[in-house]
């Protein structure tokens, strides 16, 4: 672990610990939010950008299996995707793996003031397979723009279809989760709910 990166985690625990005591719920959330995210980056690097690189793989892999329009080799992060005039490889790397964005999202939702403990880790969770699911349907679009367009089509479907559906999706998730709060905490609720009745039944059955 880098000496700056335990430097900085001290500072910021202690600015927190200030903010707090002062009673400024804006700047709490603003240091606490921006500090955690550059944490979690500086922690990203190896372990958990290898986790989210192979889960975004793992996820194509499926797709492509199912329509044969590509293949996976996952020791190397590469998806070769078959077309009739220009088959193409495509690295799967930091950027590809949606760890910013994950990590931007859960830096939010750990700090957000409106949600209580429980409610933050049902929508980190939530958040956290959203951001994952809207990945691997980039990487798909562009798997299939590939295979029908041929690999001059490439720069289309990575840099503007491929990054407008999943901005799309991820500022979905920001308006419903965050900004729109009436539905984010019915969908937690009823969530609640339906994990009573399963404890119910089991204990019935029990």
């Amino acid at each position: 672990m880098s000496i700056y990166l335990v430097i900085g985690i001290v500072v910021w625990i202690y600015l927190l610990s200030v903010l707090k005591r002062a009673h400024v719920p804006a700047f709490f959330f603003l240091i606490g939010t921006g500090g955690l995210f550059f944490i979690l980056i500086g922690f990203s690097d190896p372990y958990w950008v290898w986790f989210f690189t192979h889960s975004v793989i793992n996820g194509v892999k499926w797709f492509g299996n199912l329509t044969n329009m590509s293949e996976v080799m996952n020791r190397y992060g590469l998806i070769s995707i078959n077309n009739a005039t220009q088959p193409l490889t495509m690295t799967i790397d930091y950027e590809c793996s949606g760890i910013i964005e994950t990590m931007a999202y859960i830096s939010i939702v750990a700090f957000f003031p409106i949600f209580n403990r429980y409610e933050k880790a049902f929508f980190g969770v939530f958040g956290i397979l959203w951001i994952y699911l809207a990945n691997v349907l980039r990487l798909a679009l562009i798997i299939i723009i590939v295979h029908f367009a041929g690999g001059s089509a490439f720069f289309i479907g990575h840099s503007i279809v491929g990054r407008m559906v999943f901005y799309i999706l991820v500022i979905a998730l920001y308006y419903n989760v965050f900004t729109y709060s009436q539905i984010s905490h019915s969908l937690y609720q009823n969530f609640r709910r339906f994990i009573t009745r399963i404890k119910k039944r089991l204990s019935k059955e029990g």
